[in-house]
């Protein structure tokens, strides 16, 4: 039987599905195995197993688990293709992730940011909630905050149409920083 290590965890050829889940505290690797000899299951999250069944006799189905600081709900989908052949889907909240991935742009803005060894940075920053400021400005909104000693600021501006909705910018030390688009 192959073997290979990721993060100190022994993992097996029944590797069946990798996904990377982008959530508020970052973004979180999921994987799947799928023994479809024995009828086992194993799911890591960021290279640490969350759950383990041993001799399923069902080979499809679906598990459910958590991934995350706000334990998001996600269920990996096994499907019987044909024959012996299987589809490994993953839901987030109950959507696809496409799906989910789709309304989660909609409603987020996030921006990578390499800035005192920091690498992710959105509403919350690095999984933590970031004290701000908000204040009214002449073309929209400003909420300031600070990492480290950088002051950091994002506007929020009206686009003037109204399928585009809001424009959110990122400025740090007065430099706007480029929107991360995965």
């Amino acid at each position: 039987m192959l073997n290979y290590r990721l993060d100190g965890v022994s993992m097996s050829n029944d590797l069946a599905g990798v996904w990377e889940v982008a959530l508020s505290d970052g973004v979180h690797r999921i994987e799947f195995e799928h023994g479809t000899t024995t009828g086992k299951r194993v799911i890591y999250v960021d290279g640490k197993e969350v759950l383990r069944r041993d001799w399923m006799f069902k080979l499809v189905g679906k598990e459910t688990f958590t991934v995350g600081g706000a334990e998001t709900k996600a269920t990996i989908n096994i499907d019987a293709v044909s024959g012996f052949a299987y589809e490994y889907t993953l839901e987030i909240n109950g959507k696809s992730l496409k799906k989910y991935m789709e309304n989660r742009s909609k409603v987020t803005s996030t921006w990578v940011l390499n800035l005192d060894e920091k690498d992710t940075m959105d509403v919350w920053c690095n999984g933590q909630k970031i004290e701000t400021a908000g204040e009214f400005v002449d073309d929209g909104t400003e909420t300031h905050f600070t990492l480290g000693d950088h002051n950091c600021c994002v506007k929020a501006v009206s686009s003037g149409k109204r399928r585009d909705g809001i424009i959110h910018t990122l400025l740090v030390d007065g430099t706007e920083i480029a929107e991360c688009t995965e």
